[in-house]
């Protein structure tokens, strides 16, 4: 039976869902999360890039009039915590391009990891939308070594293929990435990726075993 490696440790839900098919499975975090202490302000317009600065917002009982969000799971975090939601988009550029084209003329504090992308902050800065940026966890990276070799890897984020690939090889494993931007990084190392369909962590379990089984 094939055995898939998670870079990131699962819910008991979507362990689950790896288990029922009969894959034997490993687990570890190739990503560690570091909430850094910052100024608790009260923000009109929030851009919210990820679960992560969500729950660093929620830590800190930030104000927050109206969220705009990169993914399902960052809203429903920040909903579940009585946040509004005004935007949710399933990559950061399709957030920047909405906040372009629709609320260009506001102002924006932007929530973020010190390793986060360029996409929006770029889009923001060449079209002259005022925005300030608050670093507010820092990423660190996990180092493993494994002896063995995967049938099959996931990961979830650009971040987590640096930190698998440091001290491993791809060789002839399937890789599972969450999007494309983690797909990007994937393809320096190999070209044998899968990318989800939806930007998910059931939707790369789903990938996974589709290929796997």
């Amino acid at each position: 039976m094939p055995t898939l490696l998670s870079t990131k440790k699962l819910s008991t839900a979507q362990k689950q869902l790896v288990l029922n098919s009969g894959l034997r499975f490993v687990e570890y975090d190739a990503i560690q999360i570091d909430f850094v202490d910052f100024e608790a302000i009260s923000v009109e317009n929030a851009i919210i890039p990820s679960k992560n600065a969500a729950k660093a917002v929620v830590k800190k009982c930030i104000s927050i009039e109206k969220c705009f969000c990169v993914g399902e799971k960052t809203s429903a975090y920040l909903r579940d915590h009585n946040y509004k939601i005004v935007e949710v988009a399933d990559y950061g550029r399709n957030l920047a391009n909405i906040v372009l084209n629709n609320y260009n003329e506001q102002k924006f504090t932007f929530f973020c990891g010190n390793k986060r992308r360029d996409e929006i902050p770029s889009v923001l800065k060449e079209n002259n939308i005022a925005f300030e940026e608050i670093e507010v966890y820092k990423t660190r990276l996990n180092f493993q070594h494994f002896r063995q070799e995967f049938d099959g890897i996931m990961f979830f984020s650009p971040s987590a293929v640096q930190s698998f690939t440091k001290e491993n090889k791809l060789k002839d494993s399937i890789v599972f990435c969450i999007g494309k931007t983690t797909a990007s990084e994937a393809k320096k190392h190999t070209e044998n990726i899968v990318t989800a369909t939806k930007p998910s962590i059931e939707n790369v379990i789903v990938q996974a075993v589709k290929n796997l089984i």
